[in-house]
């Protein structure tokens, strides 16, 4: 017996320092995907990163308001003349969108997509849109007005026009898919990184935990924090270089659905929670809100945390964040 228990220790420990992390990386969904793994050689971690790919590009096929044949873009086209029958999982992830508005008070909005994009952040604008402009680009916007029928599974927009989109979430809930199918498949630890949405699980080939740099935002070059992820996602939403100023004011480039008007005073938000969708959205909202309303909103939720940064430089946490310094 103790020769057995010997040789089946022996095994395990061969097997952890033969382990080894593999990445790939692709553009996908418009965006860069780092997609890393634990496994013992390049040929099942390359089987493992492909199961993943495939996994994202249905999700895109699903979700992509550019693709004229996924079933968003028949939502959009339907708009203000018929509810669509769609997926469970398409009309799942629209009912999760809406609880999200709901709890953000329309912070975070899927139907975004049908404002008129007047501001521009390229350099390009030299004049602040006119109020009568922004409250225009707007007037279409509004969960409100997005009809869900459980019964026959169908979305309809009520208004001519109206439009959503995943631009906000989409990424994460590919990483979190992506996540679980590798998970399923008996990948002991990965990191899918799409974008700096950051979703991990297990240990890294060398037994540490997977770790993420929080940029300072007050000169990217530079790290804030190295911060250990323990099976969760962590994503930030940071206006380092997509801003514009007028009348000495600093507008970031996410725009508040509910106005038309970009967000002020916050330069950077993180967000730690145990799925990237959630993480995605809670962090677009946060820098829409505040940081009084957002600090108050995350401070509500289980295993979510929140870092803000201001355009001061001030560092606000979350009540249960567990960080010495940053």
């Amino acid at each position: 017996m103790k020769k057995i228990l010997f040789i089946c220790v022996l095994l395990t420990s061969w097997l952890a320092l033969s382990q080894q992390n593999f990445q790939r990386t692709l553009k996908m969904m418009g965006s860069r995907f780092d997609i890393t793994v634990v496994a013992t050689d390049s040929v099942t971690a390359s089987g493992y990163i492909d199961l993943a790919v495939a996994e994202i590009s249905r999700i895109e096929k699903l979700i992509s308001s550019w693709d004229p044949n996924s079933q968003t873009s028949e939502i959009n086209r339907n708009a203000g003349i018929k509810p669509v029958q769609v997926d469970a999982e398409l009309f799942e992830l629209i009912q999760r969108a809406i609880r999200i508005s709901k709890l953000t008070d329309g912070a975070f909005d899927i139907s975004y997509a049908s404002m008129d994009r007047i501001w521009k952040f390229d350099g390009s604008m030299k004049v602040m849109p006119s109020e009568a402009d922004i409250a225009a680009s707007v007037s279409k916007v509004g969960f409100q007005n997005i009809v869900l029928d459980p019964d026959e599974s169908t979305v309809f927009l009520k208004l001519e026009g109206m439009k959503i989109g995943f631009g906000a979430i989409g990424k994460g809930y590919a990483a979190d898919k992506a996540k679980q199918l590798l998970m399923d498949a008996g990948v002991p630890a990965g990191i899918i990184n799409a974008s700096g949405d950051m979703n991990t699980w297990g240990k890294q080939a060398n037994g540490e935990y997977w770790k993420v740099a929080i940029t300072n935002p007050m000169d990217k070059n530079k790290v804030s924090a190295l911060l250990p992820i323990i099976d969760g996602a962590v994503v930030t939403s940071g206006d380092y270089e997509r801003y514009v100023n007028f009348n000495g004011k600093r507008y970031a480039h996410i725009i508040d659905p509910r106005t038309g008007y970009p967000a002020t005073g916050i330069i950077s938000v993180t967000v730690f929670a145990p799925k990237a969708e959630l993480a995605d959205a809670l962090a677009t909202s946060v820098f829409v809100m505040g940081t009084e309303i957002g600090l108050d909103r995350i401070n509500q939720l289980p295993k979510v945390e929140c870092i803000i940064i201001d355009d001061h430089g001030t560092i606000s946490k979350s009540d249960n964040i567990k960080i010495d310094k940053l």
